[in-house]
């Protein structure tokens, strides 16, 4: 009786813990997604910083001109993204709490049908009607909102986005992608400044892209192609323009 005793203790202590390597609900899903932005946003960094500095270094040798628009490109574009994101996560914050809003309204004044609704999200996903009115019944009893926010809106009221989160993390994953560009033009000898940074440039983008590929699921090879040749076709254009403009003394 007590080895029983002791295989149901355990049993129910699996079921009410997970395993420590099998991380579950959202918020696993959502840390890679701020991962994927911050790799986005250095790629962006890395680009179009290295895009004004070698488009700058072909035109003049000057470190200061040089490192004048560098600086002036990585401030610019950090606080470009920084600013682009919390205008674009605040709207997000603003409409996900309208809809939370709503939805306590309606769990107020009709929580019979918001309870119904609920159990025939769960016959949608499979449960019989039974089976679906009785995890209704249950999550409502526990915590009703919570229950309707995450099954009706995909939402959990105690995880919203953050807009400061998502500024500061596209200003800073900017800022480190901007610095390489910047230090791979000015450590080297003048001669070999453009060279240098087309290639410190072409491997970090190849590590970006295939972070990226990796995190997103998708495939390294297209992935890291595309950024690989969008970076080298960004600095030869710059590279050309800074040419053209050195030359004819602009």
């Amino acid at each position: 009786m007590l080895l029983v005793d002791e295989t149901d203790e355990n049993a129910a202590t699996s079921e009410n813990q997970a395993h420590p390597h099998e991380p579950h609900g959202n918020g696993l899903a959502s840390r890679l997604n701020w991962l994927r932005a911050g790799v986005l946003g250095a790629n962006d960094g890395i680009v179009s910083t290295a895009g004004l500095v070698v488009g700058v270094a072909a035109a003049t040798t000057t470190t200061s001109a040089i490192l004048t628009a560098g600086i002036s490109g990585l401030a610019a574009g950090a606080l470009s993204m920084a600013a682009g994101e919390y205008v674009s996560v605040s709207t997000q914050r603003d409409s996900e709490r309208a809809l939370l809003a709503k939805e306590r309204r309606e769990l107020r004044d009709e929580p019979d049908f918001e309870l119904t609704e609920l159990a025939q999200i769960y016959v949608g996903k499979g449960l019989s009607p039974a089976t679906a009115r009785l995890v209704a019944d249950e999550l409502t009893a526990h915590d009703a909102f919570t229950a309707h926010a995450e099954a009706e809106l995909g939402l959990d009221p105690s995880d919203l986005t953050n807009p400061w989160q998502a500024a500061g993390s596209s200003a800073i994953s900017f800022t480190i992608g901007a610095l390489l560009p910047i230090l791979a033009i000015l450590l080297p000898p003048v001669s070999w400044r453009i060279p240098v940074t087309f290639v410190a440039v072409l491997i970090a983008l190849i590590l970006t892209g295939s972070i990226s590929a990796r995190l997103g699921r998708s495939n390294p090879r297209r992935a890291v192609l595309r950024v690989v040749v969008g970076g080298a076709l960004a600095m030869a254009v710059t590279y050309g323009i800074g040419q053209v403009a050195g030359v004819s003394g602009l």
